[in-house]
């Protein structure tokens, strides 16, 4: 795909804003002529994980062609199209997706939207249409129409939570139920009535906690994943605890943070795959290489698992006759993660992943990870404007 222009990244920031989830397709004058386009990756994983077709599934032929109701959107009005996904004979059967009418709707190389909702599939000109005068002057349409009904959410649950934090809060600081980092996090559900368990669901009546102590320069934890050990040369967590593993003392563990930018001083970095959807960690020792993966739509489905809806929560860590106390002080509410942003956090090292591997007296091996990590101050790059609240009254 080419380079965005500046105007074009705006909208789509825009679009980001309204909680709408989209990928990008660019036809070009060859394919508007041949009305074909090439199902990208990105474009194929955004499909799957919107539940509207999976072309792994799909064998080749034209006799296995499917069809979805789709639109394209102009600025007054949705015009009727119909999606055609398919795998040709030819070749390898490279995946292909057009749109009834865009040769009408599209010049070559407009770089367009796709947006799923309820099994149906809407066409944006993002080159061409100006967002933001369909979405901001609120003048009727049917793109604001569309992106209303996205949003509709309910409230109740959110609302709930936040008066029992609020109660919490009023009580002052909190002693700690343990010494440990997540002391915070099981103090807070403890005061809340949930039960500890190890469940990936989210917390609280489908909404996700993550308590966190109010420290400049700390990554907020997104969620931990192993990886696809089928997928990888690497088969558990003590091999590579084997491969890259320290003594401190008398542990012997890999306690380390990993990025797509730079190699850490294990010689260890992640790389993106868009192709293939992986992500691929890598050693620099030629005999080592890539040796744990895992698949991008893995992280996509724990990401939307576990922050579809999540309470971000602050407490100060306050000192009292000598053991931590917590004040719970404040809420960012998120909600639906962007998936596409998630991969572009990634490859830019904003989204980290760390490894806690340690082996123990009796030899046997403990992961705490790999968390997923974001960087502070990184919220509103992976989620739309979330709504903050303060405990403190």
């Amino acid at each position: 795909m080419r380079q965005l222009t500046t105007l074009e990244i705006n909208r789509i920031k825009l679009l980001t804003e309204k909680s709408v989830e989209l990928c990008l397709i660019e036809p070009t004058e060859t394919g508007l002529i041949k009305s074909i386009m090439d199902a990208t990756g990105s474009v194929r994983t955004y499909l799957k994980a919107n539940k509207i077709h999976d072309f792994e599934l799909q064998k080749q032929g034209q006799e296995n062609k499917i069809q979805i109701n789709s639109f394209l959107i102009s600025s007054d009005s949705f015009q009727n199209s119909v999606a055609s996904l398919y795998r040709p004979n030819t070749k390898k059967g490279d995946p292909r997706i057009w749109f009834k009418g865009l040769g009408a709707y599209s010049n070559a190389n407009d770089i367009l939207g796709i947006i799923a909702y309820e099994s149906k599939l809407y066409v944006l000109n993002i080159t061409q249409l100006d967002l933001h005068k369909l979405i901001e002057s609120k003048i009727p349409n049917p793109l604001y129409d569309l992106i209303n009904e996205i949003n509709q959410v309910s409230n109740e649950v959110a609302e709930e939570l936040l008066v029992l934090l609020n109660k919490i809060a009023a009580n002052g600081p909190v002693p700690a139920m343990l010494q440990a980092d997540t002391a915070i996090g099981r103090t807070l559900e403890t005061l809340l009535g949930i039960d500890i368990n190890s469940s990936k669901k989210p917390d609280y009546k489908g909404i996700e906690l993550k308590s966190y102590r109010d420290k400049r320069g700390n990554r907020k934890n997104l969620f931990a994943q192993v990886p696809d050990w089928n997928l990888s040369k690497f088969k558990s967590s003590a091999e590579i605890l084997n491969a890259f593993g320290y003594s401190r003392g008398e542990d012997f563990k890999l306690y380390c943070t990993v990025s797509s930018i730079i190699r850490n001083s294990q010689g260890l970095k992640l790389k993106m795959d868009n192709e293939i959807s992986q992500l691929i960690e890598n050693s620099d020792k030629s005999v080592v290489g890539d040796f744990v993966v895992w698949s991008l739509e893995t992280l996509h489905k724990r990401l939307l698992e576990k922050h579809n809806e999540t309470f971000w929560i602050a407490a100060d860590s306050i000192n009292i006759d000598g053991k931590e106390h917590f004040q719970y002080k404040k809420v960012e509410h998120t909600r639906k993660p962007i998936i596409s942003q998630f991969d572009i956090l990634l490859e830019q090292g904003i989204v980290t992943l760390d490894h806690l591997i340690k082996r123990k007296s009796t030899g046997s091996v403990v992961e705490k990870g790999p968390i997923f990590k974001i960087k502070p101050n990184a919220l509103d790059l992976l989620f739309p404007p979330s709504q903050s609240y303060s405990l403190l009254q």
